[in-house]
């Protein structure tokens, strides 16, 4: 029998609230709360760590058991009262947990990417990436640590997640007394914001009790600037993940000493070198003139997202039925298909390359499937004669890579 995994549908209710929210926009005459691009870029970062934790989230559970059942320092009881201490306890965790992410390099890193985004709107509180989740739960073993049941503990975060959802928006303004008390959009508008004034401030989750006790307690004034004192200039998949290490790395090769590039690892993001990024630009980015366009694949990148979200969710729902081929093909062409549509951003030359490795995938899979594995060579002799005739890569640069 089938056991159907009941979080799949928390991925169309996700797009079902972002539609409101878009709707919501138009009709208050705010579309610059959605730019076309940046919401991609953050739906597909979302859909990347949500494929991904469903290789691990099984495992961390299997974590906070083995830390409570061999580690708890208490027996805490499941009471009613429990629950609002567990509810505290974790929005405690979390607030220490987002502060050092802000200030430890290593895990700014991981969390840096959450707040690239120049917009404000529900598609940030999918800019997760698979590497600040793990960071994230190693974090969490704090509370069945201190003797909370594990199920308890999964129970309080899936609510905790849910909550900081709706806190990832413009078009709910300031909620009187409310913001002495919750986290409210407002209030976690000012933690997305570059300006002075609003940096390292409110990184409470659900309360604002920490950020009032421990001095980072900041109201709303003046209309938040969104995302990164130094933004990145790049829609792609890979670059938004990967920059940030790749400029530890070269923070750290620049180093003779093994003390100085653990200080490097360890220090304040505020102490990185600010001139490494604009020179790994320029390294690995592809520089193109801006254009005033907008760009004529629109509706072909939005059906390749669309793909990804409808085989996220169904992998999701039947993730235990499956067999490790089909995970692992799906896995590859979800990870392929967002590369891809960070590449079409990019307007990537090297773009046409990727697409005829996701389409051997697809053959190749088939294949395997029906017992023919030996004939996957033929896709590629296929490619290549077409490529030969017709200049395939030529018409798909026409037609796909122009404003």
């Amino acid at each position: 029998m089938i056991t159907l995994n009941y979080l799949a549908f928390a991925i169309p209710a996700f797009f079902l609230f972002l539609y409101l929210e878009y709707r919501l926009a138009v009709y208050l005459k705010k579309p610059e709360v959605f730019k076309y691009e940046s919401s991609i870029a953050n739906i597909s970062i979302g859909i990347a760590e949500r494929l991904l934790n469903l290789f691990i989230s099984a495992s961390f559970y299997s974590l906070f058991y083995w830390v409570y059942k061999n580690y708890a320092l208490f027996d805490i009881p499941n009471t009613w009262w429990v629950w609002l201490l567990l509810i505290l306890t974790t929005d405690l965790v979390w607030y220490w947990y987002h502060r050092l992410g802000h200030q430890v390099i290593f895990l700014w890193a991981a969390h840096i990417v959450h707040h690239q985004s120049e917009e404000f709107n529900l598609t940030v509180s999918a800019r997760i990436t698979v590497f600040q989740a793990l960071i994230r739960n190693i974090f969490w073993c704090i509370i069945p640590f201190l003797g909370f049941h594990p199920a308890m503990v999964i129970t309080i975060l899936m609510v905790h997640g849910a909550y900081s959802f709706f806190t990832h928006t413009q078009l709910i303004g300031k909620l009187g007394w409310l913001e002495h008390i919750l986290i409210t959009p407002s209030l976690h508008g000012v933690h997305h914001a570059s300006d002075r004034k609003y940096l390292d401030k409110n990184y409470g989750d659900v309360f604002v009790f920490w950020d009032k006790l421990f001095g980072t307690y900041q109201q709303e004034e003046e209309a938040p600037t969104y995302g990164l004192t130094h933004p990145v200039k790049s829609y792609s998949f890979l670059w938004q993940h990967f920059h940030y290490y790749l400029e530890i790395l070269e923070a750290c090769k620049r180093q003779k000493y093994f003390k100085t590039r653990l200080k490097i690892i360890f220090g304040n993001p505020a102490t990185l070198d600010q001139s490494i990024r604009p020179i790994l630009e320029r390294r690995y980015l592809q520089h193109k003139a801006a254009s005033a366009h907008r760009f004529k694949f629109r509706t072909y990148l939005n059906v390749q997202l669309l793909l990804c979200i409808g085989l996220l969710s169904l992998v999701t729902a039947f993730y235990t039925a499956l067999h490790l081929e089909d995970k692992s093909f799906v896995t590859a062409f979800i990870l392929i298909t967002l590369i891809n549509c960070g590449a079409l951003l990019e307007q990537r030359k090297w773009i046409y390359y990727l697409e005829c490795c996701r389409l051997i995938l697809l053959f190749a899979y088939a294949f395997w499937k029906f017992h023919i594995f030996e004939l996957v060579i033929l896709p590629v002799v296929i490619l290549v004669i077409l490529e030969h005739v017709f200049r395939l890569s030529r018409l798909y640069r026409q037609y796909l890579l122009r404003y």
